[in-house]
């Protein structure tokens, strides 16, 4: 009884997602050309991922809303920015990181302040974004190669790449308007 249910609702729905075909099928090439252009294996890209999502829950289960951390990982070397009230918190937290499953190593570059406000995070994630933009029209850089984040108008730029190439990215992000330092977190190939 329930198979011609289910042949009239496939039937009905199929016109619908005959349009949607295209958009899945280019969705999947764009991710496969973007893991060709990076240098990390695709179960590294997965694997950085994962390490920001445990890392960031165990924090959060840990500290609750007394901390504010980003954790971001690129070849499975992690940076923690943010603000946490005290320097115990802050090495605390850089041990929650560096026990979470296949973590290489980890640069704490948290500060010991006071949250920072919306307006200054939204600032912070525009200012991400005209970086990677103007990384992406930069010839010398491969944008897959490195990764982007700003803290309080400073941005970090982490990244498997050469020494020609974390020095265009400084470059082009130092020159980007509305931002306060540039840290550099690169691992080099050379």
């Amino acid at each position: 009884m329930r198979l011609p249910y289910l042949a009239l609702a496939v039937f009905l729905v199929l016109p619908v997602l005959q349009g949607c075909a295209p958009l899945l099928v280019g969705a999947g090439v764009g991710a496969g050309v973007m893991v060709a252009e990076d240098r990390r294996t695709s179960a590294t890209i997965l694997e950085d991922q994962t390490i920001e999502i445990k890392a960031s829950n165990r924090i959060k289960e840990r500290y609750a809303d007394r901390v504010r951390v980003n954790v971001t990982s690129y070849n499975r070397f992690v940076l923690l920015t943010g603000q946490v009230p005290s320097e115990e918190i802050k090495n605390e937290i850089t041990a929650i990181a560096l026990e979470t499953p296949n973590v290489r190593n980890v640069q704490n570059e948290l500060e010991i302040a006071g949250t920072i406000s919306l307006v200054v995070r939204s600032n912070d994630g525009l200012l991400t974004s005209r970086v990677k933009g103007r990384l992406v029209q930069n010839d010398e850089v491969i944008v897959n190669n490195v990764k982007a984040t700003t803290e309080n108008g400073a941005v970090y730029l982490m990244g498997l790449v050469t020494r020609a190439e974390a020095e265009a990215a400084a470059q082009v992000t130092a020159t980007t308007g509305g931002v306060s330092r540039v840290v550099k977190v690169f691992e080099y190939l050379d």
